[in-house]
């Protein structure tokens, strides 16, 4: 979450970087989406905005915290939206926000936003700068 708890909110500088269909095979036993599914797109995410910075193998390093506001319902379109907010030597900072459109009404809601930091990393797994050649 952005300071005070309140949902970030979507800008020019966030890009979609990933957009699915939710099917039957995603829900839990009260016919919504696994929370576990949507953190799984979230790291996808990461991974494809830091890609953007470098042709490494990039890492999750952390994820803070992911708060969900709205369930994820069968037939919802998920769309996942980034941005860099902060470029290191070896890691970037990606803020990702999550948006459900409702399959019955067409009704874009916010699902969660995440903070995480990806890192770029040799073929052993040791951090390097990204802004080495290409390491994948």
């Amino acid at each position: 979450m952005t300071p005070a708890s309140t949902p970030a909110t979507r800008s020019a500088e966030h890009t979609i970087a990933l957009r699915v269909a939710t099917l039957p095979r995603d829900t839990n036993h009260y016919g919504t989406i696994f929370g576990g599914v949507i953190l799984s797109y979230i790291d996808q995410v990461g991974f494809v905005e830091a890609r953007k910075h470098g042709r490494h193998r990039w890492v999750t390093a952390a994820v803070d915290r992911v708060e969900f506001k709205a369930p994820v319902l069968m037939g919802d379109i998920v769309t996942l939206y980034s941005s860099t907010s902060r470029l290191g030597t070896k890691s970037v900072t990606v803020e990702v926000i999550v948006e459900a459109e409702r399959y019955t009404s067409g009704e874009v809601v916010q699902v969660t936003t995440a903070t995480m930091t990806m890192v770029s990393v040799d073929a052993a797994g040791k951090p390097i700068a990204f802004r080495e050649p290409s390491t994948a």
